[in-house]
């Protein structure tokens, strides 16, 4: 894997085209289905499947969203990515991070973003542990980083390495499917992964990283808030609005049950994504350290999932991706202000669903 960028797709958004990066997604083949149900609903992964999916897949495998009355019909991603796949009504709900909302939503696209699964930083900035040489983001300056290509990651690395004392020069290379083949290989320095995921791998299998947060090293707010976008035409819809009510609420209660029971979700995700072939371990481990780690709940060994976007965290980190230039409009023209988390993005259907779920209690 390694972290992904939409980059290079977002100027297709408007004439229509995937955040941080697995094996082709691409190579994942046809839909799941959730059976029998009264409204249809499309979602649209961003990579191939892995952990940060598993509370759709433990929802569909346990009829919650049978029990919600929708039938949904879990899509692998398309290759222009599930934010213009939405923009274009292909997918009703896509996965996506906030700020491919805002890089879509500035250049002509109207994404909503409905809900927000990582509660701490996930991605990681790393080097293989045998390159002894590099002992801070400093060292990172003059070295090549291997990249999908985006302005936004760009922004992140430099801003690091000038944290940590140097210059925030750096080469680029274009990551292949595999960033530790990549690394390995010597056709870069370093990448981007994920800590959920990528870290773990490196673990149990190796080789070896040396990784950093980037929020340690000067970057504001939280960059890695994964989650769910919609169009905003088609939530005018009262229809989908229940739709999606309903989506969330029991797709919340599938990420509910995954955290208290992580082991059992994890053989759910490798037993309904049976085209991603994933290992059976490598998820279990993955969900233990997603529990541990307080990564979508905030606190260590938390069980129930918030799903709320951070508006003041999102807010800093846009505005710092504003000062870098990152934002475009359609014709590549930075754009005057800074995208508004508030505007971009909406708590709603969240509150009400935790609501729903304290009234059944």
């Amino acid at each position: 894997m390694g972290i992904r960028s939409r980059g290079k797709s977002i100027a297709r958004v408007v004439a229509a085209a995937c955040g941080l990066a697995l094996v082709v997604a691409s190579a994942a083949c046809g839909g799941t289905n959730s059976g029998s149900g009264d409204e249809p609903v499309t979602f649209m992964l961003d990579w191939t499947p892995n952990t940060n999916h598993v509370g759709i897949y433990a929802a569909e495998s346990l009829g919650y969203y049978k029990d919600a009355g929708i039938n949904v019909n879990i899509l692998p991603t398309a290759q222009a990515g599930a934010e213009t796949s939405v923009e274009n009504g292909v997918a009703d709900i896509g996965f996506t991070t906030l700020s491919n909302v805002a890089a879509f939503n500035a250049q002509g696209a109207s994404l909503r973003y409905v809900f927000d699964l990582t509660q701490k930083p996930v991605a990681r900035w790393c080097s293989l542990a045998s390159r002894t040489g590099i002992q801070t983001p400093k060292d990172f300056d003059g070295k090549t980083f291997v990249s999908f290509g985006s302005a936004e990651q760009t922004a992140v690395i430099r801003q690091m390495i000038k944290s940590a004392g140097g210059s925030g020069n750096f080469q680029t290379a274009t990551a292949g499917t595999n960033t530790f083949q990549t690394l390995s290989s010597g056709k870069g320095d370093f990448g981007g992964f994920y800590v959920t995921w990528e870290n773990v791998e490196s673990k149990l299998n190796g080789p070896a990283l040396n990784c950093f947060v980037a929020s340690d090293w000067g970057v504001p707010g939280n960059p890695d808030q994964l989650g769910f976008a919609v169009n905003s035409s088609w939530l005018n819809n009262t229809k989908n609005q229940k739709k999606l009510q309903s989506f969330i609420t029991a797709t919340i209660k599938g990420y509910d049950y995954a955290l208290s029971h992580p082991d059992t979700a994890a053989d759910l995700l490798v037993k309904q994504a049976k085209e991603a072939n994933l290992d059976a371990t490598l998820a279990k481990t993955s969900m233990e350290d997603i529990v541990k780690g307080g990564y979508w709940t905030g606190k260590e060994n938390g069980t129930s999932l918030s799903g709320k976007l951070n508006v003041q965290e999102s807010q800093d980190y846009l505005n710092f991706q504003q000062s870098a230039g990152t934002y475009t409009d359609a014709s590549g023209n930075k754009i005057d202000k800074a995208p508004q988390a508030s505007e971009l993005s909406t708590n709603s259907y969240v509150d009400t669903a935790a609501s729903n779920a304290h009234a059944q209690q």
